[in-house]
């Protein structure tokens, strides 16, 4: 035990679980909420976790589950299954939290992204320690992705990966009290793929009741009717001979399953998918850079966020939902884009992604002094991720529902600012994280990024302890959003990104499906 730590023990329902001590701040880690889905149980709804004897140590993370990178791969040290876990633990949840003794504490529960085929609780920027000390209870958990997690087999439920984050908030519910927390007073929250997660967990009659609140950072805009979700399932499979069923996949190693699918990587994206069999196929989503979406499938998801909260899904649970301005300019900067684009690639991205029946003349009329890396960047920024924000507290606010909207406009320092206010930087913003954010803030995060950091969190624990984040509601006819900034407030302004707002106004998210033409 390192230096300072002591051992503090909680009991669940489960079996007692050792933690540490430290500072006044107690963490637990690797505690399992459900068992391996291996096996029998591979492909199917969550199973109970077995119980144990005596206390169990809950001083280390559980593996990630498998899956295919989306960016940098899990550390060494996360990929391994540590020694008190098999290689298989992977639905197990940590909780931080700043008073075992305590009841009542708000508690938020976070999802990860990583484009629905990568994350684990486990990774340095979601270290919960910092904003646990402003005296909430933080839980972090894994859950399948990938293709254990969203591919579309026969044999199978559909999004289990979803299936996984119910029964996470469900162990919330019946454990969280021994930590402290207040099981009424639960917060869901999650960036890009686990934004998708939250909006899918207010759609989804199975998270009803389990949450008060919710926390949507930059929700992604693609959700698979269930014949495009088969067609890509199939796809993925192809290069193992086997066909897209839970019993001809069950006895597959998980990481051939893994690597087979990400063959199909190099079909896909911004150049390679514009063109061919798959763009024939599946239509934009060849453009994009995953290959995994939640499933519109009538039962575990009935109908898209925007549908069913404009419905009243989830009219009782409060909403903050909001993006970044530059969110695709992280994936242009990594790719390597940034400087190499034509005129001939912005209009091929307005036309696959843009508004409207003639979307290269109203974006470009829209923004005139744009050059090809904006309106790439912009195009792909307001169809994956920032219209589909706005729109869903829209729709939540036409539902009966009250929603806050924000936006993060502070550029990452680091590389000076080349990334802009890029997609998942807020992530180690909100958590105070930023040290482990090397490529958004650099070696020495500046003073001024700290600032951002603290005026983030405060708002994200006000959401979660009193419903409000510090500024007024949105409406349609107001649209306020809090603007975050050097030296912004929570003081709301109109909408900042009008011209956008207008060009996506007449569009609906909703399901996608097969091209026209494509395999039925």
């Amino acid at each position: 035990m390192a230096e300072g730590m002591t051992s503090v023990v909680v009991r669940t329902t489960a079996g007692a679980v050792a933690g540490r001590r430290k500072d006044g701040m107690a963490v637990f880690r690797g505690i399992p909420f459900a068992a391996p889905p291996v096996g029998h149980s591979r492909f199917r709804a969550p199973q109970p976790a077995e119980r144990w004897e005596g206390i169990r140590e809950a001083d280390v993370f559980g593996p990630p589950p498998p899956q295919m990178p989306s960016g940098p791969a899990p550390s060494a040290a996360a990929a391994t299954a540590p020694a008190r876990h098999a290689p298989t633990d992977w639905l197990t949840v940590n909780v931080w939290t700043p008073d075992v003794g305590r009841s009542g504490l708000p508690v938020m529960v976070y999802l990860y992204g990583g484009a629905y085929r990568a994350g684990h609780a486990g990774d340095p920027g979601i270290d919960g320690e910092v904003l646990a000390r402003s005296g909430v209870v933080v839980v972090t958990g894994n859950h399948r992705v990938g293709m254990e997690g969203y591919a579309c087999l026969d044999g199978a439920p559909d999004n289990r990966a979803l299936l996984d984050q119910v029964a996470l908030l469900r162990w919330v519910q019946e454990e969280v009290a021994a930590f402290g927390g207040d099981p009424a007073r639960v917060t869901v929250f999650g960036e890009s793929a686990g934004a998708g997660a939250v909006a899918n967990l207010l759609a989804a009659p199975l998270g009803a009741g389990l949450f008060a609140a919710a926390i949507a950072q930059s929700v992604p805009g693609t959700y698979f009717s269930p014949r495009l979700a088969r067609d890509i399932a199939a796809e993925l499979v192809a290069p193992l001979g086997l066909p897209p069923t839970a019993e001809a996949l069950r006895d597959t190693d998980p990481g051939a399953l893994a690597a087979a699918a990400a063959a199909v990587d190099a079909r896909m994206g911004p150049f390679a998918g514009r063109t061919g069999a798959l763009a024939d196929r599946w239509g934009r989503v060849a453009g994009t850079v995953t290959p995994f979406s939640p499933v519109v499938d009538g039962e575990v998801l009935p109908a898209d966020p925007w549908t069913a909260l404009a419905s009243g899904a989830a009219r009782h649970v409060r909403l903050l939902v909001g993006h970044t301005r530059d969110e695709w300019r992280l994936f242009l900067v990594n790719r390597g884009m940034l400087g190499r684009l034509t005129d001939a690639d912005a209009d091929w991205a307005l036309r696959t992604f843009g508004p409207g029946a003639d979307p290269v003349k109203s974006v470009r009329a829209a923004y005139p002094q744009a050059g090809a890396d904006e309106l790439f960047t912009l195009v792909q920024s307001d169809w994956l991720f920032r219209m589909p924000s706005l729109h869903l507290a829209a729709a939540h606010v036409a539902g009966g529902g009250r929603a806050h909207l924000y936006e993060l406009t502070y550029r990452a320092p680091a590389a000076g600012g080349i990334l802009g206010a890029c997609h998942a930087l807020d992530v180690p913003l909100v958590f105070g994280t930023l040290p482990a954010a090397r490529d958004f803030f650099g070696d020495s995060p500046p003073q001024e990024a700290v600032g951002v950091s603290s005026r983030m969190r405060a708002a994200w624990v006000s959401m979660a302890t009193d419903g409000d984040p510090g500024w007024s509601p949105f409406d349609e006819h107001r649209r306020l959003t809090g603007v975050f900034d050097i030296g912004a407030t929570s003081t709301a302004q109109r909408y900042p990104e009008e011209a956008s707002r207008v060009l996506w106004s007449g569009h609906r998210f909703g399901t996608l499906d097969l091209a026209a033409g494509g395999a039925s």
